[in-house]
């Protein structure tokens, strides 16, 4: 009897809930859904496909092009085409990576096995930020290379991965399609719906921003700058005009938007479901 009950806090250390253990079991949800596969896969598609389209594009239409449209393009530009489209297939990974489990049910048991709830809403966004950035950094990169490999007749068009700001725009394009996916897993923590989170996430990020042009011009260019999809954006400009953030100042704020927005969702998960 005395052996037995010696033997009780090895057992109880091995069986011991941790960090470690939930982010591999978070880990294990994430790859076993079949979204997880097919947004990412998007992700990448569109990320690299939509420079090469528009690079082909250009490259075959070039001589057709007036001074003034050749101005206007960019190859970095061109590049970065993809994230516009790649972020909406990570943003609604993210609102599903925690939402499906509420339509499912499968929160319960996550909640059960790890009583003190925040330590999966970490491990999730942990799994789900190293899976994004690890895949959108290089498919980014991908789609720089593929883009400048299309248009290599046109001399005006190239650009080094050494030329100034190059290197760090890219790099910002990863950063902010990896933060994008977290706020949106922070939108659907806070929301427990799926359709509710993309609806939110849509109307933040692409809907309320236009709206503000009907606001007097002072006032749109005070507030513009410092909505979550300018300082977005701005994470992964080449150049930045007079009213818009620098790209590391774009990017420590959507950081802030995003670290806000989970505290919050950890604040409302440990309310609702304790």
């Amino acid at each position: 009897m005395s052996s037995h009950g010696a033997s009780l806090p090895a057992w109880e250390k091995r069986l011991r809930v941790s960090q470690r253990r939930v982010l591999v079991s978070e880990w294990t949800k994430l790859r076993s859904l079949r979204s997880t596969v097919w947004s990412l896969l998007a992700a990448v598609v569109f990320t690299i496909g939509l420079p090469a389209l528009f690079a082909s594009i250009i490259s075959s239409r070039w001589g057709q092009l007036s001074p003034r449209e050749r101005l206007h393009h960019h190859s970095l530009e061109l590049a970065l085409a993809g994230v516009n489209l790649s972020q909406l297939a990570i943003g609604v990974l993210g609102v599903l990576v925690i939402t499906g489990e509420y339509s499912t049910g499968m929160i319960r048991s996550s909640i059960a096995a790890v009583p003190r709830r925040l330590p999966v809403l970490w491990a999730k966004v942990v799994d789900f930020a190293v899976v994004c950035f690890c895949l959108m950094l290089p498919s980014v990169f991908a789609a720089f290379w593929v883009s400048q490999a299309i248009l290599a007749r046109h001399d005006i068009l190239q650009t080094s991965l050494s030329s100034p700001g190059v290197a760090r725009t890219l790099l910002g394009g990863a950063l902010y399609l990896t933060l994008f996916g977290v706020f949106a897993l922070a939108l659907g923590a806070m929301l427990r719906n799926t359709a509710a989170g993309i609806a939110t996430l849509v109307a933040v990020m692409f809907v309320i921003p236009p709206l503000l042009d009907v606001l007097p011009a002072s006032w749109d260019n005070a507030v513009n700058p410092y909505l979550p999809s300018s300082a977005g954006s701005d994470t992964y400009a080449l150049t930045t005009s007079g009213g818009s953030l620098s790209p590391w100042a774009g990017f420590g704020l959507f950081v802030g938007y995003t670290a806000a927005a989970l505290a919050l969702a950890g604040a409302l998960l440990l309310r609702r479901d304790s």
